[in-house]
Formats: structure tokens, sequence, C-alpha cells
């Protein structure tokens, strides 16, 4: 059966070969066999060169793109987020092994390596690299309990009960206790010093209890135990409870009731009144001033058993210093009770703050006064604690005229040793028992 010409044709290509053979096609048809026959023959020689040609330009463009593909650096795969999580560590671990090319032994140390090799090892670095960024952040998101170590307990609960805080309330009811004018007991005084401590880290304890989620906002206070995990709220809680409840007992029944009612009074008022008061008003400053003026009176009242003037001088003076000292402290640490959100006169109120401070640097000159006058110190007291009084004093003046860190600072730091110098120096010029008094009767 012969072909149709337009069967041969669809197997050429085009161009000027293609025109031809088409002429020959036609002139085929119109031929007797013979011719017909010689004209195939002639076609099909000119047809197989003609594909051998087009052979071989395919062949020489191949090799073309070839080279040039060669030349082209390969994009390398983009590395997956660490952060994204893996289907497993071991199926990745078996992709490596599969992706990572064979090194031969023999390959010297001189030799550079091949493009291509340097090409497969590229993902493969990359995918090592990914996996172990991967496992690092999935160890780190990784829930880990924290351990509590009976060596690490002891650190811990000093912390829960800020113990500088506390030395700091046990030394001024140490001395009140030593001011007053009774006879030195020293069982009286062992008793109110534990007492008076441990009411003290009740209080503290339980401040930090309610104020975790505040604290973690504050750069000052985001490493408390309570914060970090390191106790649980429950065992903090029943820390509290076992310090509040012997604290108590031994100033109620070990040394007196009155001292026994203030210390439990002043629990009450630390955490139930001043901690949330912070949140709400700056009349928490005038309330945690009340707070720390507390414990000078129950040194007091454990040696003389009553309320006189003398422990209401010792309770002012507390209570004026302590508007220098923490108007100073905070006035630094704004930004951070305001990212507690905190309620501070430093933060709302900044000129109250100021004045507030310079106010109370004057009125501890009036109360220095006022000792002598009360029958708790002799005269020499006000004319030697002149010097450091007017010194605190001229730094709450600059603190209020400049309102900067330095100033503040300066008066900060100054309070911390003004207050045991002022104390050291009333212990001095105590008035003793059978001294006659120029200002008030003696009992």
């Amino acid at each position: 059966m012969a072909a149709s010409p337009h069967t041969l044709s669809s197997r050429l290509l085009t161009g000027w070969g293609g025109g031809c053979i088409w002429y020959l096609e036609r002139r085929v048809t119109r031929e007797s066999p013979r011719r017909f026959l010689h004209l195939l023959r002639n076609v099909n020689q000119q047809w197989v060169t003609f594909q051998h040609f087009n052979f071989l330009r395919h062949m020489y463009v191949t090799q073309l793109n070839r080279s040039l593909k060669q030349q082209i650096k390969p994009k390398p795969e983009p590395a997956e987020s660490p952060f994204l999580e893996k289907t497993s560590l071991d199926e990745a671990k078996a992709e490596i092994c599969e992706m990572r090319p064979l090194v031969p032994p023999s390959l010297s140390l001189s030799r550079k390596p091949s493009e291509k090799a340097l090409i497969e090892l590229e993902p493969t670095s990359v995918i090592e690299g990914s996996i172990d960024l991967g496992k690092e952040t999935k160890e780190e998101k990784q829930w880990k309990e924290m351990k509590l170590r009976v060596d690490d307990l002891p650190g811990i609960l000093a912390r829960l009960s800020k113990i500088k805080l506390t030395a700091l309330v046990v030394s001024t009811t140490s001395a009140g206790f030593a001011l007053a004018p009774a006879p030195f007991d020293w069982s009286c005084f062992l008793l109110t010093f534990v007492g008076t401590g441990l009411a003290s880290c009740a209080a503290n304890s339980i401040n930090q209890f309610f104020e975790v989620p505040f604290d973690s906002n504050m750069n000052r206070t985001k490493n408390r135990p309570l914060v970090r995990g390191q106790i649980s709220p429950l065992l903090a809680v029943s820390f509290a409870t076992c310090c509040a409840v012997p604290g108590v007992a031994l100033l109620t029944w070990g040394v007196n009731p009155l001292t026994g009612a203030l210390g439990l009074f002043n629990i009450f008022l630390y955490t139930c009144c001043y901690t949330p008061l912070k949140r709400v008003s700056i009349a928490n400053t005038w309330v945690g001033a009340v707070v720390g003026a507390i414990p000078p009176v129950m040194g007091w009242t454990a040696a003389t058993g009553s309320l006189d003037a003398g422990a209401c001088l010792l309770g002012g003076i507390l209570y004026s210093w302590q508007f220098p000292h923490f108007n100073a402290l905070s006035w630094g640490l704004r930004e951070d009770y305001s990212r507690g959100g905190y309620c501070m006169m430093s933060v709302t109120h900044p000129a109250l703050c100021r004045r507030v401070a310079l106010r109370h640097c004057l009125a501890l000159l009036a109360m220095c006064v006022a000792a002598p006058a009360l029958d708790v110190t002799t005269w020499t007291f006000p004319v030697i604690a002149l010097p450091i009084n007017l010194y605190i004093s001229y730094l709450g003046f600059r603190f209020y005229r400049d309102a900067d860190r330095k100033s503040s600072r300066k008066l900060f730091f100054c309070s911390l040793w003004h207050l045991p110098l002022l104390l050291l120096l009333m212990l001095t010029c105590k008035r003793r028992a059978g001294e006659e008094g120029t200002g008030a009767p003696q009992s």
C-alpha cells in the first residue's frame, strides 16, 4: 500500500528540504511506477541525510546548554525555620545519612574539592544546622520541673522573707527596747527580737505571694523566688503561717499583750492594707510609713509595757525618715514601678514626691529637738545630731530643686547611714534613770 504524500511529508522538517520533497511528491503521483520508485529512492536518501543533519544540530545545542548549566551555581535550598516542629529526629538523621556523600579516604588535603562536591555538601550542612537549631529550640521549649534541694532552701526562704528589710525592722525594735526608761531584761529582749523577726518574715512572705503577677514585670523584683518558681505558693504561705503564729505568740505571751497586738496589727496593715493599696492610690506611701514606724514602738512597749510619749517620738522619727528614703529610691525606679502597675508618687505626682521628701527631712530636725523635751535623751543629742540632720535636709533640698537621678541617689544613700547613726547618737545621749528631766516629769 502506497503511503500518502501528507503522511510522508509530515515526517519531514520545515525549510528548503521540505519544499523540494513536496515538489517531488507531486511529480511522483504523475509518473510511471518505474519513475516513482527511482524518485522515492532519491527522496529516502535525501530524507535520511536531512534527518542526520537535524540530529547533529540537536546534539550540538544539547551540549551547549549542558555547559551553560554547569557554569551556573545552583541556589542552595532554604533552611527550614528552627521554630517549625520536625517530624522526628530519627527520620531527620536518616535523611542526613542518605544525603551525605561518600568522600574517598584517598583524597589528599591539598587537593581543592570540586564544584560538584561543594554543591552536594552545601545542602547537607544546611540541613544539619537546621536540625541542631530545632533540637536546641525543642529542648528550650520543653517544660522542666524545678527541683527544690534542701541546700538551697535557707537562701530561698531568706529572700522570700526579705532578710535585709527584716534585719532593719529588728534593729529598730532593738533600739526602741534599749531607749526605753526601764531596766534591760535580756530574756525579754531576746523574745522581742525573735518574735518581731518572725512577724516581719511572715508579712514579707505574704506580700511577695500577693505581688507575683506584678513583680514579674519589674527588673527589680523579677528574680524573687516565687516569680522564678523556685518555691511553690503553697510552701510560701505555709512558711508565712509558721512564722506568724509563733511570732505573735511569743510577743503576746512571752513579752506582753500590747506588744503582741502591735505585731499582729502590723502584719495585717502591711499585707491587707499597704500591699493592695500600692495599685490603687499614692496613699500607700503614708500607710507603709506607719508600718515602718511601729517596730521601735513595739520595742519600747516590750520594755515598759505602756505606750507613752517616748514611744510616739521614736515612731515619729522612723515615720519621717522613711519619706526621704523611699521617695528617693522610687525616683530612680519610676519606669519599673510604672511597668509593674504600681501607683507611686514618683510616677503620678513627681512634684509632690520631692516636696514630701524635703518636708520630712526638716521634720527630723524638729523631732530631734523634741527628744530631750520628752526626757528620752539629754540636750546634747540635738546638738550633736544637728550636722547629719542638716546634711540630709540639704540633700532633700537638692532633690527637690534638681529633680534628677543624681540628687535622688545621693539622698537615698545618705538615708542608709543616717538612721543607724541617729539611733546610735540617741543611745549615747539616753537619759539615765534617776536623772532630773527639764521637759516633763518622770513617772
